[in-house]
């Protein structure tokens, strides 16, 4: 029986963006910037193989799609932000089988100092 190849990779790494997420109503008014990594699961050896964008997973559309999971709807938690980003990757992208988002909130309204709090949110398909 021959051995299934991993899965291969490809990441978009700290997308920036302006949106109003947050418990705080300052943080739903003013907004604040966002930070956004994706990384997708996929098999990408049809891709490789033809050279063309039609047969892997399109990233320019990924960007697309992850700027509007985050800029046109508001929450409250980075928690359902990142699952809002993955499940809108897992249905516009069916070559991808697994998703990982991390969602990083920097100036987050803490009493202490830090860079960012980061969420990592995972989820696969069915």
């Amino acid at each position: 029986m021959a051995k299934k190849r991993p899965l291969d990779i490809i990441r978009l790494q700290n997308a920036v963006f302006y949106a109003y997420h947050g418990v705080l109503s300052d943080e739903q008014n003013l907004g604040g910037k966002f930070q956004v990594d994706v990384e997708l699961q996929c098999d990408l050896s049809k891709g490789a193989v033809s050279d063309h964008l039609k047969d892997t997973v399109d990233y320019e559309r990924v960007y697309d799609c992850v700027r509007r999971a985050v800029v046109d709807r508001k929450h409250f938690l980075l928690e359902a932000l990142a699952r809002s980003v993955t499940s809108t990757i897992l249905k516009e992208f069916r070559r991808v089988v697994q998703v990982t988002v991390h969602v990083r909130k920097p100036n987050a309204p803490i009493k202490g100092v830090l860079d960012y709090v980061e969420v990592e949110y995972t989820e696969r398909r069915r």
